[in-house]
């Protein structure tokens, strides 16, 4: 395996000269080389140590990937690399999905039948025993046990790949995840309806890339590289922060500025394209974690006016997941709502009476998760979050009661959220904290209550890692995580809210609304219920949220983006 990771350093290096020189076709022929043998390793590391260094060298070549065939594609227009380099796109993101369950260590098991996934795994131990033989320094000299090594290696990949290909055929939802197919242009186009337009965005060291895709069309604009637009992406959100204090709230034109400088980066290039569209934007690095919904319509000529008020948006973590998502075979769940809310997460909190027990090693591990997670978003502990059940209460009062379920305190926790009653319902709130670690994402997840009673009893599982949530059984046409917490900071990347929206889908929800930072109590209290009636009378989420999001716009007291802008919803709009 080693011998094969340097194969494809030196592949990579080689593409690299190759380009500097202006051999453009043999770059990239050398680089698609370079990716075919990591794709290959990609199953087969099972090191941690070994797992960092590779998955940190993957993103690298999919970015030199894309930016080479943009170039190749100013030297040779209407040759289709764009269209490649968009297929590559989604292939990136389809790996690092993968990559990302992987170092979770999520046990996906949903849809595959116990024998395949077994025999599965049986070829993947041959397939190590023999390279770690092959890597063996004693037989470095034995040419003959060499070749015999790598001949028994190469039968057992063809077998494998004939697995792979019978997992596919039998175990769709399975193969989607672990052997995800990305979509070319026609396949993306097919997604799309003529009210639509498909924003794609792909972040690169010294340039950036946007592929603006319609039914019938597709157009590829360079954007500045990704330290500019993450710079200007920066100063958008920490004004959009400052609406929680005093001066925020009082002067909100002071986003103006910011919302239209990011604009003109990320949208002015397309702006004869925008009309009234439904914009379906595939945002990528630092823009996973703004609210295009705040930006600066560059339609609008004079003041500032946000890009919801003439448009839907959704976002997505990919095409291909909507492809997969509605592929899918689908019933709709037999009742309405059920919500998570104001669970306890900590010993100080009212509803605790009892001294807290101390802990034993499996439940420190359990908990260890989530003080990780804390401790990379900077953050000393979780704060309960009042406003919350209100909120419940008041979107409760929509549903009549034989329709709904709820949870709170003590009962928000990790049983009822993994127990398959919640497969019964066709919308679920979490109103609860939900945490994105960006230096670790695969510790990203929801937490829930901490303790089993008010004597102070731990809980064996109080937190939903992303591993869980792959692993989770839903019907819900809609999940909605409305106190989510991605601590909205300057590093943020995005991987990880992706994630969790990504494991809600394939835990069986069609689509996810997150907010990207904690907004206010009373903020929430305005637009949840408003966005919920509108839901519920059969509206589509996109517009519902629009309509709630507008709503707030409206007012002067709510007017200020950190109130309304947050919440974003991700997945199929249809």
């Amino acid at each position: 395996m080693g011998d094969k990771s340097q194969q494809a350093t030196t592949l990579s290096n080689i593409a690299d000269l190759e380009r500097s020189l202006g051999n453009l076709e043999e770059s990239l022929k050398q680089i698609q080389a370079a990716i075919k043998i990591i794709e290959e390793l990609r199953t087969k590391y099972t090191n941690k140590d070994l797992q960092s260094t590779y998955f940190a060298s993957v993103q690298g070549y999919y970015q030199f990937y894309i930016d080479l065939l943009m170039e190749l594609d100013k030297k040779y227009p209407n040759k289709g690399y764009n269209a490649l380099a968009l297929n590559i796109s989604e292939r990136s993101r389809a790996r690092s999905l993968v990559e990302l369950l992987t170092e979770a260590g999520a046990d996906i098991r949903k849809g595959i039948d116990p024998k395949l996934l077994e025999e599965e795994q049986l070829m993947l131990g041959k397939i190590e025993a023999v390279q770690k033989q092959r890597q063996d320094p004693s037989i470095s000299n034995d040419k003959t046990r060499i070749e015999k090594l790598e001949q028994e290696n190469e039968n057992l990949l063809n077998k494998y790949r004939e697995l792979v290909d019978e997992i596919r055929t039998t175990s769709p939802q399975y193969a989607d995840i672990k052997y995800p197919q990305p979509l070319e242009l026609k396949q993306i186009q097919q997604q799309l309806d003529k009210d639509t337009l498909l924003l794609q965005y792909s972040l690169g060291e010294d340039r950036s890339f946007l592929w603006a895709v319609t039914p019938d069309s597709m157009e590829a604009y360079e954007l500045p590289g990704q330290k500019q637009i993450e710079d200007t992406v920066n100063k958008f959100k920490e004004v959009i922060l400052t609406g929680a204090t005093p001066f925020g709230k009082e002067n909100p034109n002071i986003i103006n500025k910011p919302a239209d400088e990011l604009s003109k980066i990320i949208l002015a290039p397309v702006v004869e394209k925008l009309g009234k569209k439904r914009l379906a934007i595939v945002a990528d690095g630092a823009l996973q974690s703004i609210p295009f919904a705040a930006l600066a319509d560059p339609t609008s000529t004079s003041t500032y006016q946000p890009l919801m008020v003439n448009h839907e948006i959704v976002n997505l973590p990919s095409v291909t997941v909507i492809e997969t998502q509605r592929k899918r075979p689908r019933k709709t769940a037999p009742k309405t709502l059920a919500v998570i809310a104001d669970p306890v997460f900590e010993a100080i909190d009212e509803r605790i009476t009892g001294k807290e027990e101390a802990l034993g090693p499996e439940m420190n591990l359990n908990r260890s998760s989530l003080q990780r997670a804390l401790k990379n978003n900077k953050r000393n502990g979780i704060s309960r979050l009042k406003g919350t059940r209100a909120e419940a209460e008041e979107i409760l009062k929509l549903v009549s009661p034989g329709e709904a379920i709820h949870a709170y305190d003590f009962d928000a926790n990790y049983n009822f959220v993994t127990s398959p009653e919640l497969k019964k319902y066709r919308f679920l709130l979490f109103a609860t904290h939900g945490i994105v670690d960006t230096t670790n994402p695969e510790l990203s997840g929801i937490v829930l209550s901490q303790f089993v009673d008010k004597q102070a009893k731990p809980v064996e599982k109080g937190y939903l890692r992303l591993g869980d949530i792959f692993n989770l059984d839903l019907g819900a046409e809609l999940v909605v995580l409305s106190a989510c917490d991605t601590g909205l900071g300057k590093d943020i990347k995005g991987e990880g809210l992706v994630g969790l929206t990504r494991g809600l889908m394939y835990a069986g929800s069609k689509r996810a609304v997150v907010s990207l930072w904690q907004v206010s109590d009373e903020g929430t209290s305005k637009l949840m219920p408003t966005f919920y009636k509108a839901v519920l009378q059969g509206k589509a989420p996109t517009i519902a949220l629009r309509e709630a999001q507008l709503q707030l716009w409206n007012s002067k007291e709510w007017q200020n983006p950190y109130y309304w802008a947050a919440f974003t919803l991700q997945g199929d709009w249809k």
